[in-house]
């Protein structure tokens, strides 16, 4: 799978391993950076893996901020981008698989690196689930993008 992947100064290290992780467990990982713990603005990483993910370019995005609570904002302001906080392997798996989401955000200072990794394979392995009623709630959640 094609991964777009981001963060800011707070998310640079845990972004660093994730794509090492990615790339080793066979996906095309395209990081956006950061690439220094210098101060920089998660709006615009956030932006970027986002892009990547509604122009086709990457399946799936990350983005990594301290809280993760703004980078889930900022990627759920483009256009076709579905972002969900990765807060537990439940949620990651259940919202591409009902909602079909494309981007996960993490919070590099709210959890632990391990059950971190346990999300976002949680995330990667899940598939959207073709069924009536979750193709109709989706197609409501994209018609709320048209206003």
């Amino acid at each position: 799978m094609r991964i777009a992947i981001g963060a800011d100064h707070a998310g640079y290290e845990l972004k660093d391993k994730m794509a090492k992780r990615l790339a080793e467990a066979g996906h095309a990982v395209t990081d956006f950076g950061t690439h220094t713990t210098d101060s920089v603005d998660y709006p615009d990483f956030a932006a970027a893996v986002a892009n990547a993910v509604r122009d086709g370019r990457s399946e799936r995005g990350v983005v990594i901020c301290g809280s993760g609570a703004g980078a889930v904002i900022a990627a759920n302001k483009i256009k076709g981008v579905r972002a969900l906080m990765g807060c537990d392997t439940y949620t990651a798996h259940q919202a591409v698989e009902h909602d079909d989401a494309n981007v996960i955000c993490f919070g590099s200072r709210t959890q632990g690196e391990l059950v971190t990794y346990e999300i976002l394979d949680a995330f990667m392995k899940a598939e959207f689930i073709q069924e009536e009623r979750y193709v109709r709630r989706l197609n409501k959640v994209k018609a709320l993008e048209a206003d």
